[in-house]
């Protein structure tokens, strides 16, 4: 998993450093530790922005109790039911399919 620093989010995102905290604050985006400092998968991005419906996503498996941590583990994490990772499937806008098995693996 290609591991982007805040920086680096900010600018391909064409926004401030600050406003990327905001948007982790407001969990629009998970991050993981790497070398001490949070990191956003590389992933969570596409040539829009912010993939679309991962801040759904991320929500329903906090909801199910999952942290940060173990929601971009769950993304990055074959499924053979879905084919594949539920991360490639969102950038497949196959949204409903990764939010059925977010709401299913709730605990």
């Amino acid at each position: 998993m290609d591991l982007l620093s805040l920086p680096e989010v900010a600018q391909r995102l064409g926004i401030r450093v600050n406003r990327v905290r905001q948007l982790i604050r407001d969990r629009a985006l998970a991050t993981v530790e790497h070398d001490g400092t949070p990191h956003v998968p590389a992933a969570f991005l596409d040539d829009e922005g912010i993939l679309t419906h991962l801040a759904g996503v991320l929500t329903v498996l906090r909801d199910g109790g999952y942290s940060d941590a173990e929601a971009v583990t769950w993304l990055f994490t074959e499924d053979d039911s879905l084919p594949g990772m539920p991360i490639e499937a969102l950038h497949e806008k196959r949204h409903h399919e990764v939010n059925r098995r977010a709401q299913a693996m709730a605990f």
